[in-house]
């Protein structure tokens, strides 16, 4: 059996590479098609050939990875990130070299094994000449980022195997590294990968910006961008320079920023760039730069840029007035004390940045559309539209039209005009799908249509380009959706690039802060002050009803506020009745003290971590497979 796989999938490649490629499968992609011409060609390697992989020696493999101390040191702590990130089990994460030789791995200890039988050892040699078409080889080849999934590897024996990889280059533009996502389970979906590639492209920018800091730590080195919010992010340009100002190196966002190449910047004076001089930018050098300020390019263009080094100047000359000094303006509409709230925003504002899916998932009323808006108004698109569709709301008959517009006539009771749809409202801008999980079957393949190929057929109408970013939220399980066949698997995977999931308003540590928040609000600039018995009673409710049910509550006691005072007896009676929780009584001792002990443990546990299993066991240093065994033996379900 696995003889004929073999010889059947060399006939696949041999007729590819004959000029004989069918409109699907594999050999239609022309990356594809061209590496196994390459590997046929150039590289003289038999599809068929099931040999082990080139393996280098120990001692060469140190000394490569003596080569990449840095970029190694750098890489590790994110391949751990990224292998959480992707729920850990049935991946492995590896780091290459610039010839395609692994230097790191990163996968679960029981699940090593595995990858080995597959090729993946320390020190193995997956360049194209050595391994054919794979994802680490082929990104070499190709300086990008691909997927190579299953069939479309060159060789039989790698078939089994999903690669997911993006390049890491040096100040310089040299090729460095290559960050790899690997996956031996069958079942792997291409469709499945778009989360994946994405979240392998943000770990290799994340390691590349580390690196060109590292590389720069004593020169000076100026970050800016289009957008004073986005100074700090993995699109920011980053220029270094000596003493002299004569520039040392760029990223390749400041060349594209600047619109030059790169010879033409490397050793020219930065001034040659910049409308300022250098004392006037050296005087605005910081040790610790945080707050941007406004410099333009000698084409007019304005930036946002800060400079890491020593200032020359205690009173720099202004190039411009510059705007008031803050870390970040509040952003209007939402309140985001609450520490993990923070840390999830600042992740999800950098991903939306890169084109990649959100998904947020929270209670009902728990500021799903808030948070989305944040995140729109907090990006490079804030000046674009924002177009909300709660996909519970409208009847199913209508949803397609609102979505995708229709032409004028095209149906009994259609507008002569026609009608855009919300796709169209958002071009160049954000669409925010509410309660996503209600959307129905039909309209979720339209939509992924639309997703992958970034066009939207109005009903009628014939296709119309549209450069849109989704934003989308659910209180539901998709996962369950998509086990009982009322979600699309592939859909799923392409909306959830990240996922972010929003506490409940009694589990927020920021409940106080909040009252004030939307009580400002709601009082439109009017002073209204909470007793502390009543603000007491307003924290101890539980709120059902999250976010939205305090904002209904507020903007009445704001409204029938007569004195600019709200007291205990003013709030609603389930309110007032409430009572806060009991002190646990007392108990006798237990016959179990150790499995009682490792049960609260557990518990605690899961509610640190917001149920997030792979967090968990982490958390707790067991195995995935043995948390869910503890959970069953403790009778423990969410």
């Amino acid at each position: 059996m696995h003889d004929n796989h073999l010889s059947r999938h060399a006939q696949q490649v041999l007729t590819v590479t004959q000029g004989k490629a069918h409109l699907h499968g594999p050999g239609s992609d022309p990356s594809i098609a061209r590496s196994w011409l390459r590997c046929l060609e150039d590289y003289h390697l038999d599809p068929a050939l099931s040999i082990a992989p080139t393996v280098l020696e120990h001692g060469r493999v140190l000394e490569s990875r003596e080569r990449l101390q840095q970029v190694l040191h750098i890489a590790g702590n994110e391949m751990t990130s990224l292998h959480q990130q992707l729920s850990g089990a049935g991946h492995a994460v590896l780091l290459t070299d610039a010839r395609g030789v692994i230097l790191n791995c990163v996968t679960a200890p029981a699940e090593r094994q595995i990858f080995e039988r597959a090729g993946l050892w320390l020190g193995a040699d997956w360049s194209e000449a050595c391994e054919g078409t794979n994802g680490i080889g082929t990104c070499l080849v190709e300086r990008q980022s691909l997927t190579i999934h299953q069939d479309e590897h060159f060789r039989g024996r790698h078939t089994g195997l999903t690669c997911s990889a993006s390049p890491v280059f040096d100040p310089h533009g040299e090729l460095l590294a290559v960050l790899d996502v690997s996956s031996a389970r069958r079942e792997v979906s291409r469709q499945s990968q778009f989360h994946t590639m994405a979240l392998v492209n943000l770990s290799a920018k994340m390691i590349e910006s580390c690196y060109f800091l590292r590389c720069f730590d004593n020169q000076w080195l100026l970050r800016f961008h289009l957008q004073a919010e986005s100074v700090g992010l993995f699109s920011e340009g980053m220029l270094a320079f000596d003493g002299e100002g004569r520039i040392c190196a760029v990223n390749q966002s400041a060349l594209n920023l600047l619109g030059h190449i790169r010879g033409g910047l490397l050793g020219k004076p930065v001034e040659a760039f910049f409308d300022c001089s250098l004392d006037e930018l050296l005087g605005r050098a910081s040790i610790n730069a945080a707050a941007s300020w406004p410099l333009r390019t000698r084409d007019g263009r304005k930036l946002f840029a800060v400079l890491r080094g020593e200032a020359r100047r205690s009173l720099p000359t202004p190039m411009e007035p510059a705007p008031k000094a803050v870390p970040a303006p509040r952003l209007s509409g939402i309140c985001l004390d609450d520490v993990t709230l923070q840390a999830d925003f600042r992740k999800a504002l950098r991903v939306y940045e890169r084109d990649v899916p959100l998904l947020i998932n929270g209670e009902t009323g728990s500021g799903k559309e808030a948070f989305a808006k944040a995140v729109h108004h907090a990006s490079q698109r804030a000046e674009k539209a924002f177009v909300a569709l709660n996909c519970a709301a409208i009847p199913e008959s209508l949803i397609e039209s609102e979505l995708f517009g229709y032409r004028g006539g095209s149906f009994t009771g259609a507008r002569k005009e026609g009608m855009r749809g919300k796709l169209q409202q958002a071009d160049g801008g954000t669409l925010f799908l509410d309660e996503i999980g209600d959307m129905p079957l039909a309209l979720q393949t339209r939509l992924l249509r639309v997703l992958e190929d970034r066009q939207v057929v109005p009903i009628g109408g014939e296709p119309e380009a549209v450069n849109v970013r989704i934003i989308s939220a659910t209180h539901r399980n998709l996962l369950d959706r998509v086990q009982d066949g009322s979600f699309r698997e592939d859909l799923y995977y392409r909306l959830n690039g990240l996922e972010v999931a929003l506490p409940a308003l009694r589990d927020r540590s920021d409940k106080s802060q909040l009252l004030d928040f939307l009580l400002a609000e709601e009082a439109h600039g009017e002073t209204v002050l909470i007793d502390g018995a009543a603000r007491a009673a307003l924290l101890g409710f539980a709120w059902p009803g999250n976010v939205r049910q305090l904002r209904n509550v507020l903007r009445t006691l704001a409204a029938l506020c007569e004195d600019g005072r709200i007291g205990l007896d003013d709030l609603p009676a389930m309110i007032r009745s409430a009572r806060p929780a009991m002190a646990p009584a007392v108990e006798e001792p237990s016959e179990h003290p150790l499995e009682d002990a490792e049960r609260l443990a557990l518990l605690s546990a899961l509610e640190q971590t917001r149920w997030h299993m792979t967090h968990t066991a982490e958390q707790l240093g067991v195995s995935r497979n043995t948390l869910y065994r503890k959970l069953r033996k403790h009778g423990i379900a969410r």
